[in-house]
């Protein structure tokens, strides 16, 4: 077995975190076949996702994530493939929104 320990610090608040670690759970769903289960806390959140040889949680602040899985022997074969993927998407969902796409929206 492997296990996979990734944390990112984010200023997104829980609100905000919240809604990213929801779409985040829709995503891993859709994407990799996860059974997710999310649980709203006063002051943290918790995302449980499942499936075949995968096991781990979405820990969900106002100020960090922290995803905690176990991979089954099959699955932590791929262990790397699997960590850089997992970054790449936070990371990419973390990016700050350019100002220059904020209000992108121009009249004809």
């Amino acid at each position: 077995m492997a296990d996979l320990h990734i944390h990112r610090h984010h200023h997104l608040g829980l609100h905000e975190a919240r809604k990213l670690a929801f779409r985040w759970a829709e995503e891993v769903e859709r994407d990799f076949g996860m059974s997710c289960t999310y649980q709203e806390g006063r002051s943290a959140d918790e995302v449980c996702f499942t499936r075949s040889g995968v096991d781990g949680t979405l820990a969900v602040t106002k100020d960090h994530f922290e995803l905690k899985a176990r991979l089954g022997f099959l699955v932590g074969a791929f262990k790397g493939r699997i960590e850089s993927e997992i970054v790449k998407k936070l990371d990419v969902m973390l990016k700050p929104k350019s100002s220059a796409t904020k209000g992108a929206i121009r009249k004809k």
